[in-house]
């Protein structure tokens, strides 16, 4: 049985790769970013030089709530991979839109070209339209999560093990050998497979299966709640799932400065925007059994940041960000997966800034024996 308990191993850094445009906020307030390659690329090497690990390359296919424009996640993935040299980018793709042995594949590649440094993003999809409208098949939310279950099991499969089978209630593969397969590095058996989500089906999937459980913005509380639950069920199934937590950074001179910078963004947010966003989105929740699921608690105020990065309360200067972030580690984050207002600017400053200071709190925790993954304050 694989340990389950969090490690003194430093925090991941993450960021949402601009790939949409309109910016992480549904705001008119101004955002200092570019859905365009030239600027991600720039993006995507700064992040790097300032100890950035992962980006996450969004996936959207209809126009709609204020990103009008965007690009394939895969294709915006696979070019920033090759014009880095560390950074790992994880692509966000829906089943039901790929195969799975088709994305395997096109993983392979982009892994083998990159030197093992490409990652997916299992999102069951929330946007009834995007199906639909193409013609493709909606499934309700559970099910929805069922066919995300055997997407991530196949993927595993064909990035493990030759002549791969599987029989299941959605895909049904006999016999089959990709190769090559993802290029070998050492202590990795595969692509990291992240999966995110707030409801039982997302829960079950993060801990029976994913090697990453996303977290849309929380509290201390609300993701402790979370992390308690997904752990409990990747014990139960013999393995350990790492945990990513998504925040929004208003990194200012002062607290007061950074509260007041959040209610400029709230006060400009597109009404009609965000609250086409949030019929679309709380469906999702209500289509459960228990009426838990992504988004289901989310005020206006919070769905202005798309992915609630403002729960996560990553406010204020670079102490009391760095101070706040340690905090969630010892609640059993791994990793942050963030967002910033004006991406090159505020992303530099504050891997420049901020991550400094929680290696030196990380030194000083691993000194103390502060225990990690227990805190509940």
């Amino acid at each position: 049985m694989t340990d389950n308990a969090p490690t003194h191993e430093p925090l991941k850094f993450a960021y949402w790769v601009p790939n949409v445009s309109g910016g992480l906020v549904i705001s008119s307030i101004e955002q200092r970013t570019d859905w365009g390659l030239d600027y991600n690329v720039e993006l995507a090497r700064t992040a790097e030089r300032v100890g950035f690990e992962y980006a996450l390359s969004q996936v959207r296919y209809a126009s709609s709530y204020g990103a009008a424009q965007q690009h394939e996640s895969t294709s915006i993935s696979l070019a920033l991979l090759l014009a880095t040299e560390k950074l790992k980018v994880i692509s966000a793709i829906h089943p039901g839109i790929w195969h799975p042995a088709v994305l395997a594949k096109f993983i392979n590649t982009a892994d083998q070209f990159s030197h093992g440094r490409a990652a997916v993003n299992v999102v069951s999809g929330w946007f009834k339209d995007e199906y639909t409208d193409l013609g493709l098949e909606w499934l309700e939310h559970d099910e929805r999560y069922e066919r995300a279950a055997e997407f991530i099991q196949i993927l595993r499969g064909l990035w493990t093990q030759e002549k791969f089978s599987f029989h299941g209630k959605y895909y049904d593969i006999t016999d089959f050998t990709l190769r090559p397969f993802p290029y070998e590095v050492p202590g990795r058996a595969h692509p990291d497979i992240f999966q995110g989500g707030n409801s039982t089906a997302a829960r079950l999937n993060g801990g029976a299966y994913a090697d990453w459980y996303f977290s849309n913005g929380k509290d201390f509380d609300g993701f402790t709640e979370q992390y308690d639950d997904v752990t409990r069920i990747a014990a139960e199934h013999g393995r350990r799932t790492r945990f990513g937590l998504n925040g929004f950074v208003i990194q200012r001179d002062s607290r007061a400065e950074a509260e007041e910078q959040l209610r400029e963004i709230i006060a400009h947010a597109d009404g009609g925007a965000v609250e086409g966003f949030r019929k679309s989105v709380q469906q999702a929740g209500n289509a459960t059994a228990d009426k838990k699921g992504m988004w289901a608690d989310s005020t206006f105020d919070d769905l202005v940041q798309y992915n609630d990065g403002f729960r996560t309360q990553l406010f204020g200067d670079a102490e009391q960000i760095a101070e706040r972030i340690i905090e969630y580690k010892k609640r059993g984050v791994d990793l942050f997966l963030l967002g910033f207002l004006h991406f090159q600017e505020e992303l530099e400053r504050f891997g420049e800034t901020v991550i400094p200071i929680v290696r030196e709190l990380e030194t000083d925790l691993a000194r103390t024996g502060d225990p990690i993954g227990v805190a509940r304050g």
